[in-house]
C-alpha cells in the first residue's frame, strides 16, 4: 500500500469517527431536550393542581355560623388589625366630686328616629341617686357582668334597667370594636349597624373628672344629649377620650377577659376605614340580658 493511500484511508476513519461522535452528541442533545420538557410538563402539572385545589376548596360556612364569625371572602385579620397590647389593671372607679341629691328628675324625650326595635320609654320623673344594679349579658363568647351605679348616672341606669327588662338587647349583635388608641367594644344596637337606638334620648351625665380605663361602662352618643341605648366597654386603653360619655358603671375582671379575646381576634374594617376600627372578627351576640332581682 503506497503512503499516499495509507494517508487516504486514515483521514477516512478519522472523518468517521467525527460523525459517529456528532451524532453521539446530537442524540444526547436529543435526550435531554425531551428530559427537560418532560420535566417542565409535570411541574406545570403539579401547579396547576395546586391552584385547582387552593380554589375550589369548600369554603361555605358551616351550619350555625353566620357571615361575621365565619366570611366566606373575608380572611383572618392581620396584625394591623389587631390590638399590639392590652393593658391588665383596671381603672380606679368613678366618683362624683360632690355627690347627686338623693333623688333626681329624668327626662325621656322622644326621637326623630323610629326605634330600631320596638320599646316603651321609661317614665319621667324622680329616680334614686344611689346604689348599684348587676346584669349579666349572656353572649356566643362568654358572660359578660356589669354593675350599674346609680350614684354616677341615675337616669342612664334607669334607661338601662328598662330596655333589660323589655328584651331590648336579646339577640342583638355588638357592631363595634376599636383596637388601638381608644380600645372599646361597642354594643346596644339592634339594628348592628351603628346609627339605631330606642326612639327616645336623655341628657349627659357628666362631670370634668370623669376618666376612662379598663373596665368603665360608659354610654355612646352622637353629640351632646343624644344618648340612647348604645353602650361601651373599655376593655384597654382609652386615655385620650374626652369627659363626654355618661359613665353609669363598670365590667368585672373575668368578663373583660372574654373580651379580650374578641380583641385579640381582630377587627374587620369597613371599606375606606380605619384598620382598628370596625365589626369584630369574633362575633359577640347578647342572646340575653338579665337584671338581678
Amino acid at each position: 500500500m503506497s503512503k499516499k493511500t495509507h494517508q487516504h484511508q486514515l483521514a477516512q476513519r478519522k472523518a468517521q469517527r467525527m460523525a459517529e461522535r456528532e451524532a453521539e452528541r446530537a442524540r444526547q442533545r436529543k435526550m435531554l431536550t425531551i428530559t427537560i420538557t418532560a420535566i417542565v410538563a409535570v411541574v406545570v402539572v403539579i401547579a396547576g393542581v395546586f391552584v385547582i385545589a387552593a380554589n375550589t376548596g369548600d369554603d361555605t360556612p358551616a351550619a350555625g355560623d353566620t357571615p361575621s364569625s365565619s366570611p366566606s371572602a373575608q380572611t383572618s385579620p392581620g396584625p394591623e388589625n389587631k390590638p399590639k397590647s392590652i393593658p391588665t389593671a383596671l381603672a380606679a372607679p368613678n366618683k362624683r366630686p360632690t355627690p347627686l341629691a338623693a333623688e333626681v328628675d329624668c327626662t325621656f324625650t322622644k326621637s326623630a328616629e323610629p326605634a330600631s326595635k320596638q320599646v316603651n320609654p321609661p317614665p319621667n320623673g324622680k329616680t334614686k341617686a344611689s346604689g348599684t344594679s348587676p346584669v349579666a349579658l349572656n353572649t356566643s363568647v362568654g358572660d359578660v357582668r356589669l354593675t350599674l351605679d346609680s350614684s354616677l348616672a341615675p337616669c342612664a341606669v334607669k334607661s338601662f334597667l328598662s330596655l333589660v327588662g323589655q328584651k331590648y338587647f336579646d339577640n342583638t349583635t355588638c357592631h363595634r370594636l376599636t383596637v388601638e388608641g381608644l380600645q372599646v367594644l361597642q354594643c346596644g344596637d339592634p339594628s348592628a349597624t351603628g346609627s339605631g337606638g330606642p326612639g327616645y334620648s336623655f341628657k349627659d351625665e357628666v362631670f370634668p373628672e370623669l376618666k376612662y380605663g379598663r373596665g368603665v361602662l360608659a354610654m355612646a352618643n352622637s353629640g351632646p344629649n343624644t344618648n340612647g341605648s348604645q353602650f361601651f366597654i373599655v376593655y384597654g386603653d382609652a386615655a385620650g377620650l374626652s369627659p363626654a360619655y355618661t359613665v353609669f358603671g363598670t365590667v368585672d375582671a373575668t368578663s373583660l377577659k372574654v373580651i379580650d379575646k374578641v380583641a385579640n381576634a381582630g377587627v374587620v374594617p369597613e371599606p375606606g376605614g380605619s384598620p382598628t376600627d370596625g365589626k369584630p372578627f369574633l362575633e359577640v351576640k347578647i342572646k340575653t340580658a338579665t337584671a338581678a332581682s
